[in-house]
């Protein structure tokens, strides 16, 4: 779904790195994991590559090797569209709005919420350090499409040409990824989008298709919240973009009369005209950096540093404006804008919260075809009674939920690892419905029924059919696309011109990694 004129993902792949510490089980040479640097993504390739176990870190996007590494780090995903609030989410919901409505404060910590934020990956920031890319602008970019169809038939091999047009058919099908909301069944992905994004089966438990009865109560405080959404815009917000669609959200949320309440329920609640606190959530587009982020950017930097001094214990020279821009900023991720993705557009974004007009909290997000997914968060410390981490997780499914009305694709929420093996991290699968990624075959699997297995082994396949296998695997590996000397090529032409020892072992790690499909989409670096 590259937007006409966006720039083609350009990747350097380094290869399985050695073993660095772990931030989770602080073994110092036990995490391992694959990497490479992204001068530029397209929004798709990330999609795609976080559904096959990748993940970023400022412009490095890395994999863990699941079955070596320390704490094997499953990616999960909550199905927004179907979320239903626990008793400790709705207790963090009602203590925030007990403090902007009624200034209550309330200096208990939650049991069961152990973690002060809903990401973990504080640890990961030491990737940026680690492997950053020395290419030149220039040799980046590629030249135009004359120079690579030369090149295509320049090789003997006239099923190059042929092979090189079936990849130009994939990348304009994939362009219509996120249309068709016609054929589209409302809280399911479109039948475009691949079969891995079809909402699973609901695992052991109660049947979420039937929720429980409903006090007279109840409802008919609903009925009243309602009336109340009609004459009045939501105050929680401060972006147009998120106060349009709320009212209708809460509508739609509440068609069937005995469903209990929705995040938006208690998110959305008109305030007394005396409330004592002003809460807005801002999305502002952080890369490219938009005038609004410019233009709060040094006071959200003074909370990440107050956030890592205080939560994560750095000293006052670790989190610096370098380390807190290359980490949080920076983006490899290209803006698009289609007329039927969401109002913002896709890419990455600072979600951030106002309280009394000034920043208390920042979550740090990309929107993807078929997701939000949450990069890290941080906060003010002084405010940690009111539980940011949890708080935030919710607004940003309820955020998920609202991008689906204009974006019908768009209905997970991506919150980044679950790793079993460290409790303390476990907190996550507390976000039902969820499933978990089979390290193996790429198939999403319902939490419930991946839990017994990680009791058992911490590296665990979760797709239970024997004969299954990675459905995108490599298997043509001269289809690769490259990039060298500003041209684009397939590795096929490419093997032939090389000079020096053979760099084909890592190229065929890289592609079993990434999968075909990306494989013949990406341009893969070689100098």
């Amino acid at each position: 779904m590259a937007a006409a004129g966006s720039s083609p993902t350009i990747v350097e792949y380094f290869g399985g790195e050695d073993g660095y510490r772990c931030g989770y089980c602080k073994n110092e040479s036990g995490n391992l994991s694959h990497g490479m640097w992204a001068h530029s993504m397209t929004v798709q390739d990330y999609q795609d590559l976080i559904d096959r176990g990748w993940r970023r870190s400022g412009k490095y996007v890395y994999k863990p090797i699941m079955n070596q590494t320390c704490c094997p780090q499953y990616t999960i995903r909550c199905q927004a569209l179907r979320f239903q609030t626990s008793k400790s989410h709705k207790k963090v919901l009602k203590k925030m709005l007990k403090f902007i409505s009624k200034g209550d404060i309330s200096k208990a910590v939650s049991e069961e919420e152990p973690m002060d934020s809903h990401i973990e990956d504080a640890v990961s920031c030491s990737f940026v350090h680690r492997s950053e890319s020395h290419v030149s602008e220039a040799e980046l970019t590629p030249l135009n499409e004359d120079h690579a169809d030369v090149v295509e038939n320049e090789d003997e091999d006239k099923g190059e040409t042929k092979e090189e047009v079936n990849v130009k058919k994939a990348e304009l099908g994939s362009l219509q990824i996120c249309g068709d909301k016609d054929a589209a069944v409302p809280g399911e992905p479109s039948p475009s989008t691949k079969t891995v994004h079809a909402p699973p089966k609901p695992g052991k438990g109660a049947d979420l298709s039937k929720p429980p009865c409903r006090k007279a109560k109840d409802i008919r405080k609903e009925r009243k919240l309602q009336k109340l959404l009609q004459n009045q815009r939501c105050t929680l917000e401060g972006s147009p973009l998120q106060a349009e669609h709320q009212a209708l959200l809460l509508q739609s949320s509440k068609s069937t009369t005995n469903q209990p309440k929705s995040i938006e329920d208690f998110i959305f609640v008109p305030l007394p005209d005396d409330a004592p606190h002003k809460l807005e959530v801002r999305v502002v587009r952080s890369s490219p950096p938009s005038s609004q982020f410019k233009a709060t950017f040094q006071e959200s930097y003074q909370v990440y540093k107050r956030y890592q001094m205080v939560i994560h214990k750095d000293p006052p020279d670790k989190p610096t404006i370098n380390q807190f821009t290359r980490f949080l900023c920076d983006s490899p991720l290209e803006p698009e804008n289609p007329p039927n993705g969401p109002e913002c557009g896709y890419g990455s974004f600072h979600q951030q919260y106002w309280l009394d007009g000034k920043i208390i909290a920042v979550g740090v997000i990309d929107i993807l075809p078929y997701c939000v997914s949450s990069v890290y968060l941080y906060y003010d410390p002084d405010y940690s009674f009111l539980s940011l981490g949890v708080y935030s997780a919710l607004r940003e499914i309820a955020f998920t939920r609202q991008l689906h009305e204009k974006a019908p694709d768009l209905c997970f929420y991506y919150m980044g690892f679950y790793i079993h093996s460290c409790p303390k991290m476990r907190y996550k699968g507390q976000y039902r419905p969820s499933d978990l990624l089979c390290p193996e075959t790429y198939v999403w699997t319902p939490i419930e029924q991946c839990l017994p297995l990680l009791e058992l082994s911490k590296y665990s396949r979760f797709n239970q059919d024997a004969k299954a296998v990675d459905e995108d695997h490599i298997k043509e590996l001269g289809r690769v696309r490259v990039l060298h000397k500003r041209t684009i090529m397939p590795y096929s032409v490419y093997k032939k011109r090389r000079k020096g020892p053979s760099d084909e072992a890592s190229v065929q790690q890289y592609a079993s990694l990434v999968g075909q499909t990306c494989s013949e989409r990406m341009l893969l670096f070689r100098s």
